[in-house]
């Protein structure tokens, strides 16, 4: 296995199995194995999933009479208040961003720590960014050892979240991700002492602030002080356009009603993904700034065969095929319920299932 994979089967699944709604079952990996058409792109290709405000924001405005008056207003209050009081580490993120010098960044630990419970798409941020240091600056044994397969060191940027942020164990999600960065040459150390953490930091501050103004701003501008701004959504869809499509996708989770109209949001989006990987020939894409060692299947490429597999681990490290099952993959999206990372207590209390049909769906 890749040593993601590895990493997702031994320990991360087993976490979210043991405070799933089925404590003490085990976890069943399925192999699917591919046969490519030869026109087929070979390369590598994603989506940065943090450029993605734009299409959440559009999304939203095309969509938002699904909601009622009153929520509505608190969705629009809620996201303006929360870029209005976050605007201090904006603008200086915007201004690290056109000028990285050191000696003028000593807010922005201590901002970004306080900012980032208020803009939950800043986990993903610094997720990301902490995942390509530690990957491409490691020198530890493992990584050495995993270099020579030719495969980037998952691990370090896995134990880096669960002990950064204890409450993500076996719930994947980057919003609850909240290292404090006060502590961040400290907490780099303890996970790999290979690390210079002078230059990290200096490094992290500048890419930090490059990814918040590039991918929530979308301009080279940094924006005016909260003083100066008028606070209402029209203004602050102009200025802040990419981060306000970020706070709306995440606000709408939130909503009791969000099991029932999620799709309607997230298809169009879908559509958009698939419609690019078709036309460039992608069968195989991955969801993120670097390919470290996930990737997907294109359910909507009209020359893909495969079989599936379950499988077992074996003693020996490796996956061994078992049994071959009647897997169907359709270009449709899955309900929330379904995913082993996902939180079902909210499908479970309105439907009173424990969610058994996603054991047995013959769709992907």
């Amino acid at each position: 296995m890749h040593n993601l994979a590895e990493y997702i089967l031994t320990k991360e699944a087993p976490a979210a199995v043991a405070r799933s709604s089925f404590p003490g079952r085990t976890t069943t990996p399925l192999v699917l194995q591919l046969s490519l058409p030869n026109h087929t792109y070979r390369g590598l290709t994603g989506i940065d999933y943090l450029r993605l405000g734009a299409i959440h924001l559009r999304n939203y405005l095309d969509r938002e009479f699904l909601l009622g008056r009153e929520e509505r207003y608190l969705l629009r209050e809620t996201v303006v208040n929360r870029v209005k009081n976050s605007v201090g580490f904006l603008h200086l993120a915007a201004t690290i961003a056109i000028k990285p010098e050191p000696a003028e960044h000593e807010a922005f630990s201590r901002l970004l720590s306080e900012t980032i419970t208020r803009l939950p798409i800043l986990g993903y941020i610094c997720f990301e960014a902490l995942s390509e240091y530690l990957m491409l600056y490691s020198r530890s044994t493992q990584t050495r050892q995993l270099a020579e397969r030719g495969e980037l060191n998952n691990w370090l940027s896995k134990q880096l979240l669960f002990d950064g942020s204890p409450g993500t164990t076996g719930h994947f999600d980057l919003a609850r991700f909240r290292p404090d960065f006060t502590r961040l040459e400290e907490l780099l150390y303890q996970i790999d002492p290979t690390i210079d953490t002078t230059h990290a930091g200096a490094h992290l501050t500048a890419r930090i602030s490059h990814l918040t103004a590039a991918r929530l701003l979308g301009s080279e501008t940094p924006p005016e002080e909260a003083h100066r701004t008028r606070w209402d959504f029209g203004n602050v869809v102009k200025s802040f356009g990419p981060l306000l499509g970020h706070l709306i996708h995440r606000e709408l989770r939130r909503f009791r009603r969000y099991p029932d109209f999620y799709h309607f949001y997230d298809q169009d989006k879908a559509f958009q993904a698939w419609n690019y990987w078709n036309q460039l020939d992608i069968p195989l894409p991955f969801n993120g700034t670097i390919p470290k060692g996930e990737i997907g299947i294109n359910p909507a490429y009209p020359d893909l065969q495969y079989t599936a597999w379950t499988a077992e681990l074996g003693d020996d490290g490796l996956l061994h095929l078992a049994e071959e099952i009647p897997l169907c993959l359709t270009p449709r999206l899955v309900g929330t319920q379904y995913g082993i990372m996902r939180d079902r207590r909210t499908w479970t209390r309105r439907t009173g299932s424990t969610g058994n049909r996603a054991l047995t769906d013959s769709s992907v």
